[in-house]
């Protein structure tokens, strides 16, 4: 099925050298398919597709609760840094906490709460879903937002902020350096879905006296462990 949905439509020898399985089982695999409505012969003898599959992935798509879907991944991100952990969703030039996990190794905890918006581009979970997009719309989004400052930290030179984003990419997360809110510093990293979009991203945020460069560097390994398994549930592109 994935190579019918990534290359169109197939000879069944095609199918058979890709896949490195005898014609015969390929053919019974092929039949099976055509039995239940996902593919059939086109009458030039190759194999394709049909559209059933998109009214699979629709009900798929309707069943998927994200933040049930996070929860056991985000907890276990809380249990080993110790640290708040926050989901989030961007809508338009905000991000949306829609998921907090606290940690109860620490007494001092984050005021944050379920619901509140913060801007795109001043908020670690932010910049790593920036990171993901083109240039037109970082653009777009930039222009759209009130750019302020928020604390000494917060970036407000667009090119200032590129720079940032091109330092994303390379290292697969963000970091808010007080930037949102003096005393708190963050590291997070964006989820691809099954469209290859990052509308989602997560992150583990402290007071800056718990999460120092040393910290970072730790915990950026167990996040970026995270991304990927997110990812890859949610069907996403790495």
């Amino acid at each position: 099925m994935e190579i019918l949905a990534e290359r169109g439509p197939m000879t069944l020898t095609a199918i058979s050298k890709e896949l490195g399985l005898h014609k015969t089982t390929v053919s019974r695999l092929a039949g099976s398919l055509i039995s239940m409505g996902y593919a059939k012969r086109n009458p030039d003898g190759r194999y394709a597709l049909t559209f059933k599959m998109l009214g699979l992935a629709g009900r798929m798509l309707e069943k998927t609760d994200i933040i049930s879907l996070s929860r056991p991944h985000i907890e276990r991100l809380a249990e080993i840094s110790g640290e708040t952990v926050h989901f989030v969703r961007r809508e338009g030039i905000w991000i949306v906490y829609i998921d907090k996990v606290e940690s109860n190794a620490n007494s001092v905890r984050m005021v944050s709460r379920i619901g509140l918006r913060q801007p795109v581009y001043c908020t670690a979970v932010g910049k790593a879903m920036l990171a993901e997009l083109p240039l037109e719309k970082v653009r777009e989004i930039w222009d759209g937002s009130e750019i302020k400052k928020y604390t000494p930290n917060t970036i407000t030179d667009f090119n200032d902020l590129l720079n940032e984003l091109e330092e994303i990419r390379k290292n697969g997360y963000a970091i808010d350096n007080e930037e949102n809110e003096l005393g708190v510093r963050c590291i997070a990293a964006s989820i691809k879905n099954f469209e290859g979009r990052a509308d989602n991203a997560f992150s583990i945020s402290a007071p800056v006296s718990r999460l120092g460069d040393e910290k970072v560097e730790m915990l950026s390994q167990y996040l970026l462990e995270t991304k990927e398994k997110l990812s890859r549930e949610l069907g996403g592109i790495l």
